[in-house]
C-alpha cells in the first residue's frame, strides 16, 4: 500500500516509476489466498481485516474505490469500517492496474552507479534516478545497510509483532451470532467471518489471528500444529462447540503490527535520493500506509523542484 501510494502520486506529477514486488501478485499485509473447498473457488483475507478513513486525502481515495466497486463498508466491524471487495487485496490491485509493476521480482541490492542507482534484481536489474523503499522496517534495514546506513539505522530501530492466522472452512453456519471476535486479553484477538463481508458469498469461512503473545509462542511451530492449537483457542475464546473444518490453512506473518515511529511520515535522504514509506513511520494502519507513501512522494517532488530551482 505504501509504495502503491507513493508510485500513484509520482506517476499523476508526471514521473516515470517502476515498482518491484517481490509477492506473485497485489496485497502484501492486504493479501486475500484462494483455496477451493467443495468445488467452490473462496477467498480468505489472512492478512489486513479491514481499515479505517479519516484522512481528508485517504477518505477520496477510499471513495474513488467505493465508486469503482473494489471498497465497501463492512458496518460488523465499526461503522468506519471498510474491505476491499471480492478480497481485501481489491484496492492494491485497481492500484497496481494503472501502473508499472513487476511481480515476482525481489531487490536484492543497491549499488550506486551513474546518474543514480543500480537495482540488482536477476533478469529485472535497471539503474534509477532514486529508489524509494516501502517494505516491512526489517527488510528495509538489511536491504539499506550500505547504501544508506542511517536510514537503514532508523528502520532497524523499529520492532514488528508476529501474527499467525488461520483460515478455516466449515460445512455449515457456526452457531456464533456475531460475525467478529475481538480480544485485548485472549490466544485470540481478533476473528471474522470471512464469507459475512460485502462481496463473498459460498462457505462459512473464518480468519483467526493469534494475538502477539500467542504468536510468539507457537513462532517456529510446524503450521499444521499451529492451526489444531489456534482453532481450539477460537472454539474456547467464543464459547462454540468444536467443529471440524472442511478446509484449513495457516500463514504466519513475521512482520503483522510494527511498534510505529512518530514525527514524519516517511523519510527521504536528498543527497543519496533515497527515501523510506511504510506504515512504521506513520502509523501501523492501511492508512497509515497509505499516508507515509504519499508524503514519501511529496517529499522526492519538492526535492526535485529545490535541485532544478
Amino acid at each position: 500500500m505504501a509504495g502503491l501510494s507513493a508510485a500513484t502520486a509520482l506517476a499523476a506529477a508526471g514521473q516515470r516509476i517502476i515498482v518491484l514486488d517481490k509477492g506473485r501478485g497485489p496485497g502484501g499485509r492486504m493479501a486475500a489466498r484462494r483455496a477451493e473447498i467443495g468445488g467452490e473457488q473462496i477467498g480468505f483475507d489472512h492478512g489486513a481485516q479491514y481499515f479505517t478513513a479519516r484522512d481528508p486525502a485517504f477518505c477520496e481515495a477510499v471513495a474513488a474505490w467505493e465508486a469503482a466497486g473494489v471498497a465497501a463498508r463492512w458496518p460488523a466491524a465499526g461503522e468506519d469500517a471498510w474491505v476491499g471487495t471480492p478480497g481485501m487485496n481489491a484496492c492494491v490491485k485497481a492500484m497496481a492496474e494503472t501502473l508499472d509493476v513487476r511481480w515476482g521480482v525481489r531487490a536484492e541490492r543497491l549499488e550506486q552507479a551513474s546518474g543514480g542507482w543500480r537495482i540488482e534484481a536477476g533478469d529485472q536489474s535497471f539503474t534509477a534516478a532514486r529508489v524509494l523503499v516501502a517494505v516491512p522496517a526489517e527488510q528495509a534495514a538489511v536491504l539499506l545497510a550500505e547504501p544508506a546506513p542511517e536510514l537503514a539505522a532508523l528502520a532497524g530501530d523499529i520492532q514488528s509483532e508476529p501474527c499467525w492466522a488461520v483460515m478455516a472452512g466449515f460445512n455449515a453456519r457456526l452457531p456464533i451470532a456475531a460475525d467478529t471476535y475481538r480480544s485485548d486479553t485472549g490466544p485470540v484477538s481478533w476473528a471474522a467471518r470471512n464469507s459475512a463481508k460485502p462481496g463473498r458469498s459460498g462457505v462459512e469461512t473464518w480468519v483467526i489471528h493469534a494475538s502477539p503473545t500467542r504468536s510468539r509462542e507457537l513462532i517456529d511451530l510446524p503450521k499444521e500444529e499451529v492451526a489444531q492449537i489456534l482453532l481450539a483457542d477460537f472454539f474456547a475464546a467464543t464459547g462454540a462447540a468444536s467443529a471440524a473444518p472442511r478446509h484449513l490453512d495457516t500463514h504466519r506473518w513475521l512482520y503483522a503490527l510494527p511498534q510505529a515511529l512518530s514525527g514524519e511520515g516517511a523519510r527521504f535522504d536528498a543527497a543519496l535520493r533515497i527515501g523510506i514509506a511504510g506504515d512504521y513511520l506513520h502509523s501501523p494502519r492501511v492508512e497509515g500506509a497509505w499516508l507515509s507513501g504519499r508524503a514519501l512522494a511529496q517529499a522526492l517532488l519538492q526535492e526535485r523542484v529545490a535541485s532544478t530551482s
